[in-house]
């Protein structure tokens, strides 16, 4: 089963027992989430497929919630010329990693 989901500002192409990374949800590891803002199903092989406009209605994903961390660091950089300006900065953003059901 496949299916495009989205969820923080984002969409994704699931499959049945795939594991991502999603933007940060608020539940704890090993919980389950339900994502119920699904755009469109279709079968493995791509046939038999539903196209929602824009959501598809009665219609949920489950996933279990698998690990909650952060990405790896990268840099920041501002830079304005002639004036003698240089900062640079770290950022980690939060993931999800969830499991789809």
């Amino acid at each position: 089963m496949l299916a495009v989901i989205e969820t923080g500002g984002k969409q994704y192409l699931v499959k049945t027992g795939e594991k991502i990374k999603i933007e940060k949800l608020l539940q704890k590891e090993g919980e389950k989430a339900v994502f119920d803002k699904v755009l469109l199903t279709a079968d493995d092989d791509g046939s038999n497929a539903k196209v929602g406009a824009p959501y598809l209605e009665g219609v949920e994903i489950s996933a279990e919630i698998i690990k909650q961390g952060k990405n790896r660091t990268i840099r920041v950089e501002k830079f304005k010329r002639k004036v003698r300006f240089h900062k640079v900065y770290g950022h980690r953003q939060r993931y999800t990693a969830v499991e789809i059901k």
